[in-house]
């Protein structure tokens, strides 16, 4: 299957009259009937009403898929909730495709969306844009300027007024925090946070998806804190066989078991008088959670073999990926232990939600990656503009891990000094849809198979509701239902919107 063409427009008043006089045809019907797309994905902020005529035309003309998008507008040249609504709608198409030929409708509508249309294009999106006029008729455009390129380092350049306001408060050094890379000022205030926190000898819960850096702050957090002369220890607990788990934690006795034919010692003691890490924090069984939980109360344990305490003075920072509240309500990890560990909290966001960090952080990747290359013409390498645009606007699921991964591989495998966006999209690893990728699922380690009808029945049905936009009859006999009624009850029952 080829590259997807989708074209994202905004349904104007022209469009409306168009579908209804003898005049001719809209300036959105006319690119349709020019260009062929794969997916028309098109927000209005008119009622049902307004929109029935054009939509009844378009679909007699149209055959692909259609997602209609109603949004509604205070005015339809407010500008933040066009920006708000246009971005939302772009952000879902480039998650579902990534590497798709986005084009951007630009004749349609107000002057205000329009504006907005470009500045996303050129800034966020990287896309290609198309008109169409009586005199000059269908065009793609091509516009003379590239925002990443020609604006956005003087924008770096200038302080953020609340962040400067922030930073120049009594807040404790945070030197040690200089290799997370941020701009964004909720990234700047949770340094600040774990800053503070280090400073302060409690336990600490970083949450966050993986790769977005909960070790690096782990690491910083440990040597601004007064036992930065000491160890820092970092243990994955999802990668500890189960029979393991105590004797890794807590060391063992000489004759303990099977195979221990002399002491050993474990994390907690050899990280005495220090920080132990304890990564993926949600895989520990209960049965070694009550363990755990008592050498954070007590300060002791007992190697496995022999009832004699140790004492020791270790502090934890754990980290996960996992919603602890909800695996504490599903029973899968302890009220007590949490409480235990919350007590300083750090939330991380993953890179999609950081604005105007992804740039930042690619470049030192790359540079990085210059400096460690043996080879003269390895060890120069850019990014280009185009590969910039397309960065920042990709979703990187895998976080700042992924962006790592894949600027390497298009550092080795880019023909020449500059990297372009064909390069980066060459070397991404995409994965399927789990909803999509359901027949793969492995029955062997056990399935939840409502669930999986549930994930199916809510894929489907939304994706056909867009397609009618909205039209419940018609989306009924889409998915071969007797009728609407009887979808209504299976959106009640499966959630789908």
């Amino acid at each position: 299957m080829g590259v997807k063409t989708i074209l994202f427009s905004w349904v104007g008043k022209a469009d409306l009259t168009g579908a209804t006089s003898n005049g001719g045809p809209g300036p959105l019907m006319s690119i349709i009937e020019h260009k062929p797309f794969d997916e028309l994905h098109l927000a209005h902020n008119y009622s049902e009403n307004e929109v029935e005529d054009f939509n009844q035309a378009l679909l007699s003309k149209y055959k692909g898929k259609v997602c209609f998008n109603p949004v509604t507008l205070t005015s339809p040249i407010e500008f933040a909730e066009i920006y708000t609504a246009a971005d939302s709608i772009l952000k879902k198409i480039k998650a579902s495709y990534p590497k798709s030929d986005l084009f951007l409708q630009i004749t349609s509508g107000t002057p205000a969306m329009s504006a907005v249309s470009i500045l996303l294009g050129k800034a966020k999106y990287s896309t290609k844009f198309i008109q169409s006029s009586i005199e000059q008729g269908v065009q793609e455009v091509d516009l003379p300027f590239d925002i990443a390129a020609d604006f956005i380092p003087a924008l770096v350049n200038k302080r953020d007024a609340e962040l400067t306001a922030l930073l120049s408060k009594n807040a404790p050094d945070t030197a040690e925090f200089d290799n997370i890379i941020t701009q964004n000022p909720d990234m700047e205030r949770l340094k600040q946070r774990a800053a503070i926190i280090a400073a302060r000898d409690v336990p600490i819960l970083i949450h966050g998806e993986t790769g977005t850096g909960k070790e690096l702050f782990a690491k910083a957090i440990h040597n601004s804190s007064r036992r930065k002369d000491r160890p820092l220890l970092t243990l994955n607990c999802g990668a500890i066989p189960k029979d393991l788990i105590d004797t890794t934690l807590f060391g063992h006795v000489k004759g303990a078991f099977t195979g221990a034919t002399e002491k050993a010692t474990g994390y907690f003691e050899d990280a005495d008088g220090g920080t132990l890490f304890l990564d993926e924090l949600g895989e520990l069984p209960l049965e070694s959670q009550v363990r755990l939980l008592r050498v954070l109360q007590e300060g002791t344990f007992s190697p496995v073999g022999t009832t004699a305490k140790k004492s020791v003075n270790v502090r934890i920072i754990a980290a996960t990926h996992r919603n602890l509240i909800n695996e504490v309500a599903e029973g899968n990890f302890r009220e007590d232990l949490f409480y235990r560990l919350a007590v300083g909290v750090l939330d991380l966001p993953p890179l999609r939600e950081r604005a105007g960090d992804i740039p930042i952080i690619a470049e030192y990747l790359l540079e990085q990656h210059n400096e460690k290359s043996i080879s003269d013409f390895e060890n120069d390498k850019k990014l280009s503009a185009s590969a910039i645009n397309f960065i920042s606007s990709y979703p990187w699921p895998g976080n700042v891990r992924e962006l790592d991964a894949t600027l390497l591989r298009a550092s080795i495998w880019c023909p020449s000094k500059t990297i372009q966006r064909s390069d980066i999209e060459s070397v991404l690893i995409t994965q399927s849809s789990k909803r999509e990728d359901f027949k793969s699922l492995d029955v062997a380690k056990g399935i939840d198979i409502n669930d999986v009808v549930a994930d199916v029945c809510m894929f489907y049905i939304s994706k056909a509701l867009n397609v009618t936009g909205g039209n419940k009859k018609r989306a009924s006999e889409l998915l071969g239902l007797k009728n609407y009624q009887t979808l209504n009850n299976w959106i009640e029952k499966y959630g789908a919107s």
